[in-house]
This record gives C-alpha cells, structure tokens and sequence, in this order.
C-alpha cells in the first residue's frame, strides 16, 4: 500500500448526506483493507455519522455543504476529519436526563479515546473549522 492514501467527498449540508457521507467512509476503507465487520469500521461508521450530523445540524445556514475526509498515513494512523464553513468549534451540551440530543462529541471522543487516538479541531483558511479524529491502523496490509 503506498504511504499515504486520501480521498474527500463534499456533500450538501442536509439530512440525507451523512448517510451517503457514512457509506462513502466505509467503502474508502474497505478499499484500504478495513473489514467492514471490524470493529474499527463500527467505530469509523459512528464517528463519521455524528461529524456530518453536527456539520448539518449545528452551523445554523452558514454552511451549505460540508467536506469528508480520509487520509491513511503509512498503513499506522487513520484520520477522519468533516469539515464546515461555520466558525464556531463544536462543544459539549450538559447531559440532561431528558435530553435527546447534544452527546455527539461525548461520543466521538470516547470512540476516539477507546481506539487510541484524539479528535482535535482546526480551523480552516475560509473560517470554517476541520473535527479530526486520528487513530491508528490496527489493518494487516495484504
């Protein structure tokens, strides 16, 4: 495998995309050798899903699509990162016993922090932001 493998896919910021953002991850990593029934790729899936959800839900219009990324980096550290064109860094909501939603980036960074890696947030030359979350690759290279 070559040292360092990327793709990206931009999506429109609406509902329907973090599907077609979380199908796209898997197939991009299936193509690297992840098997789809690991629980890396479980973990990936989540991550991806709850990234795209806060690209679409949480940037309030100022953002009419958001970007997926995947970068393999020497067969040892997978990197997922969603980018947005809205300033404003995700933050944990307080947990409420009868809150429905807002446990997104708890989750993601328990997902991150079970795998062994870290999610960390840049922002972008336009103003947007990048959540990174980096793992390592646990994948036999074929």
């Amino acid at each position: 495998m070559a040292d360092h493998q990327e793709t990206s896919l931009t999506l429109p910021s609406a509902p329907a995309s973090v599907a077609l953002a979380r199908r796209h991850a898997l197939e991009v990593l299936a193509g690297w050798g992840l098997p789809a029934d690991s629980g890396i790729a479980d973990s990936v899936r989540l991550i991806v899903s709850e990234l795209a959800t806060n690209a679409v839900q949480h940037t309030g219009g100022q953002s009419p699509t958001f970007t997926v990324e995947l970068r393999l980096d020497r067969d040892e550290v997978l990197a997922v990162g969603v980018t947005d064109s809205h300033p404003r860094r995700p933050r944990r909501l307080p947990a409420a016993v009868q809150q429905d939603n807002g446990r997104g980036m708890v989750i993601i960074r328990f997902l991150a922090a079970e795998a062994g890696g870290r999610l960390s947030v840049v922002p972008t030359a336009s103003g947007g932001k990048t959540v990174w979350v980096r793992v390592p690759w646990k994948v036999a290279v074929p």
